[in-house]
């Protein structure tokens, strides 16, 4: 436990950490005391999070949905697993303290969410954002799906808000046939395995308030599905380099695009957004989504899908950037214990010419592979830990192609 506190004062101190998860039981009163005082010497304040459940309902189903698919109930069964870690957790019962110091900072989660208790010492900034966070928060499974919006007439342009061009609306009508015929089949394949009770959630669609996502959601509206639109969830701002070519901005603005190279998650050309700024943006989305209880299908632009696809696959922050979101895939992601797992859903009879993703938006030059690149933190939290490099910067992976990296198929 001392190394796994030296390498938290590493992080924090030298290598412009913000939040450390310190992930321990901690029991007792006297123990909690005592990481707290031994933080403080380094100059960290310390938040103590508390999951206190006496709901036995609650308590077996989150240990079958969630806790027997770790690493130590490999080869298990379920029924053997469930009973050893409720085992577990009586034997664990008599020396544990619930949280009651009023000396220190401390939130209490309350059966799940029931309630939350919040013991207000020195609270800052980030510690009401983590207690807003936690409001938001549920155990119940959902599926979420992500899908190109159709092609408009003005494709190119950011300012222009076009309606969907023909090619569009024949995307739009194949994409909501392709994805209800996926949730019947997978209704029907959970029947088939015996659940004859099964039910598809309800779907709730949320787009942005640019035509070309609205109108790519008409089919579902019109075959009654909820649609909200969110004026957060608009594509990246280019700034200067709306429709212009790469060549003309590299031409225009080369120091632009040379600090555009070395970080294109936290760079951004002049009057433009960053991606950094685009999450920034999305918080309010992200914690909607947290709440969602429907399974939910997010009409966006590919920028926007990035950042969300980025939080809820836990990828890399340099990553967010080259993500490639081809037209005829839906992503659909399904929450898992330890990393969710994302399946593409192939969307069939497409023209060649609409599919492509784009390693970036409206042209903006990105790095070559292999280009150093500075950690950078934010939204998405690196999958190799938070190591770095002693020179401080770090060679970000091969441009991620969804398809290629991340997802299983779905035929």
């Amino acid at each position: 436990m001392k190394r796994c506190r030296e390498d938290i004062y590493q992080y924090l101190n030298f290598e412009n950490g913000q939040i450390a998860i310190y992930d321990a039981v901690n029991p007792l009163a006297s123990g909690r005391r005592s990481l707290a005082k031994e933080f403080a010497k380094q100059d960290i304040e310390t938040l103590f999070i508390e999951s206190w459940c006496d709901d036995e309902r609650i308590i077996e189903e989150n240990v079958r949905r969630v806790k027997i698919s770790s690493p130590d109930y490999v080869g298990w069964s379920s029924e053997d697993a469930v009973k050893h870690y409720l085992t577990r957790i009586s034997a664990r019962i008599p020396q544990f303290q619930t949280m009651e110091e009023k000396d220190l900072n401390y939130i209490k989660m309350i059966n799940a969410g029931e309630r939350l208790i919040v013991n207000n010492k020195s609270f800052g900034y980030l510690s009401n954002r983590i207690v807003f966070y936690l409001l938001n928060l549920h155990i119940k499974s959902r599926h979420t799906y992500f899908a190109r919006a159709g092609v408009s007439l003005e494709a190119d342009s950011y300012k222009a808000d076009a309606s969907l061009s023909e090619q569009g609306e024949d995307y739009a009508k194949k994409m909501t046939e392709r994805l209800l015929q996926h949730r019947e089949s997978e209704k029907q394949a959970m029947i088939d395995r015996g659940e004859t009770d099964y039910e598809l959630k309800p779907l709730t669609v949320w787009t942005s308030t640019r035509r070309r996502t609205v109108e790519t959601a008409k089919y579902l509206y019109e075959k009654g599905y909820k649609v909200r639109q969110r004026s957060q969830m608009s594509q990246l701002n280019p700034g200067v380099c709306e429709k212009m070519s790469e060549r003309r901005i590299r031409e225009e603005y080369p120091d632009e695009v040379a600090k555009h190279e070395l970080d294109p998650y936290h760079h951004r050309y002049p009057r433009a957004e960053s991606y950094h700024d685009l999450a920034v943006r999305l918080e309010p989305i992200i914690l909607e989504l947290e709440r969602e209880q429907n399974d939910l299908l997010i009409i966006a632009h590919e920028s926007v899908l990035r950042v969300l696809y980025g939080y809820l696959m836990a990828c890399n922050a340099a990553d967010i950037p080259f993500l490639e979101f081809p037209r005829d895939e839906i992503i659909e992601i399904i929450p898992e214990s330890y990393q969710n797992e994302a399946r593409r859903i192939h969307i069939p009879d497409l023209p060649k010419e609409i599919i492509p993703g784009s390693p970036q938006d409206i042209k903006i030059p990105v790095p070559p592979s292999g280009v150093p690149s500075p950690m950078v933190g934010g939204i998405g939290s690196p999958k190799d830990g938070f190591s770095t490099p002693q020179s401080g910067l770090r060679t970000p992976r091969e441009p991620e192609r969804i398809s290629q990296q991340h997802v299983d198929d779905v035929v």
